[in-house]
């Protein structure tokens, strides 16, 4: 089961591109929380506490309590706006969920032991990650931080897929319910031969035939 990650808001009145420029000039986010059948609600977040937690990977595929003014919502992130170049987050879009509905959810892969693995100790071989996340299905209570792949086995020539990956209890991948075509490559471990170049012939060498060619002509 995930950890809890509570993330503190306040609630907002005023809108606008204004508002939204003013906030920011005080360290605060502005965001929106929605869904649930619930009315939309703008809030704003001290910048300080959102730039350190989407440090994180849960910030961005765990389920989160958003404490606005004392209480407290399941939310996941929705839509996030950063800065171009700045270390700055500019708006937030939150949806709540119903803790009784499965949600569906990206989570990243972590790949474990790949420089012990056969694969990874033999020259020549490429480990390619083909995917870093995959979208799970469940109820919010099981949804897992991220999801392990074990690689001390694989070897040159292996492919992992989709439906080899070891999922929690209650956890699913919905695409592999689509068919056999979605049970897509997740690792594979190619081995690389170097092409070798023939060298090019001398100037003289290549001459000579032709030259010898020109000489049958005369005959």
């Amino acid at each position: 089961m995930a950890k809890t990650h509570e993330i503190a808001a306040q609630a907002r009145k005023d809108e606008g591109k204004g508002a939204s420029r003013r906030l920011r000039h005080a360290s605060f986010v502005p965001a929106v929380v929605y869904g649930a059948g619930q009315p939309a609600q703008s809030i704003q977040i001290e910048h300080n506490t959102i730039l350190l937690a989407a440090k994180h990977e849960w910030f961005f595929s765990s389920v989160l309590d958003l404490n606005v003014d004392g209480k407290v919502q399941k939310v996941l992130v929705r839509d996030w706006q950063k800065h171009p170049f700045k270390q700055q987050m500019l708006h937030m879009d939150f949806l709540r969920i119903n803790e009784n509905e499965a949600i569906r959810v990206n989570v990243p892969i972590h790949f474990l032991n790949q420089e012990k693995s056969p694969a990874g100790k033999t020259a020549g071989v490429v480990i390619s990650h083909n995917l870093n996340e995959v979208e799970v299905s469940c109820l919010p209570k099981d949804l897992p931080e991220f999801i392990e792949l074990d690689l001390a086995d694989l070897k040159p020539g292996d492919i992992i897929h989709l439906s080899q990956l070891k999922l929690p209890t209650d956890v699913e991948i919905p695409a592999l319910h689509l068919g056999a075509d979605h049970d897509v490559t997740v690792v594979s471990a190619v081995t690389v031969q170097e092409e070798v170049e023939e060298a090019p012939a001398a100037e003289g060498d290549a001459a000579q035939p032709a030259a010898d060619a020109s000489k049958e002509t005369k005959k």
